[in-house]
């Protein structure tokens, strides 16, 4: 697959910047982010951002793995196009292994793309929308103040939005969307088990992309797992296309840590 490695770097960019690492550093154009606040893998990860950054390959991944025990996280790669064959082959060498592939779609924003949604203003209170959050996606409370801070500290501007049952007002959907300039990312979005199938997740999703255009945005864009088939239906009945995809990589038990992390 041939891809355009212009916009790889620009949803990249887009997605540090709509979830910030509490640090990054940088070897090389390595991007390492690290996050003690909370363990989701992409905001605990080496993110290298050329395919053409091929030097001491080696040495910068001990170095890394230093970095990440220092830290006291598993050392883990988030692998792109972006990143040089050269360095896979030599993680696979080492016994490296992939996991958790996700895609990277985008779709247009027209004035039809969320054409009979609800006209909803973002809520203010982050505290009420991580507590749904954390309801609807069964997540530990403990990562309350870690998303919380996070998404306090996302430069562009968040739409945090949420959906109720119309008959008794129970909360069944919530979604984050980042409008950054052009770009609208999508993040968070989770539905109640039990109210699954029902179109609240379309609905809230379509909430979120309409106020994103009201607000500039022309395209949007998410990250999605692999093997999540039912959202993947869903985000390309709304009009999303596959840009490309990334995994993450481990070392092999016992030479950095095997301590579990988060999404």
């Amino acid at each position: 697959m041939k891809y355009h490695l212009p916009k790889i770097r620009l949803l990249e960019a887009a997605s540090f910047r709509s979830f910030p690492s509490t640090t990054t550093r940088y070897d090389g154009t390595w991007a390492i982010r690290m996050t003690a606040g909370h363990p989701a893998k992409r905001l605990n990860s080496v993110n290298p951002l050329d395919p053409d950054d091929r030097l001491d390959l080696e040495n910068r991944v001990a170095l890394a793995g230093e970095r990440f025990r220092s830290f006291g996280r598993p050392l883990l790669f988030r692998l792109t196009p972006l990143a040089p064959e050269v360095l896979r082959k030599t993680l696979l060498e080492k016994g490296w292994r992939s996991f958790e592939e996700s895609l990277v779609m985008m779709a247009d924003l027209t004035p039809q793309t969320a054409a009979g949604a609800e006209d909803q203003l973002p809520m203010k209170d982050i505290g009420r929308w991580v507590d749904g959050y954390i309801e609807l996606s069964q997540e530990s409370s403990a990562l309350k103040p870690g998303l919380a801070e996070i998404i306090g500290a996302t430069e562009p501007e968040t739409g945090l939005f949420m959906r109720h049952r119309d008959d008794d007002g129970k909360l069944v959907s919530v979604v984050r969307c980042v409008r950054d300039l052009r770009l609208a990312g999508v993040f968070d979005l989770v539905t109640c088990k039990a109210e699954s199938r029902k179109g609240h997740a379309r609905k809230v999703l379509s909430t979120a992309l309409r106020w994103a255009h009201h607000h500039g945005a022309r395209q949007a864009w998410l990250q999605v797992v692999a093997d999540n088939r039912p959202a993947r239906k869903l985000y390309e009945q709304a009009g999303f296309k596959e840009v490309y995809r990334y995994s993450y990589w481990k070392p092999p038990v016992g030479e950095a840590g095997e301590a579990e992390a988060g999404s």
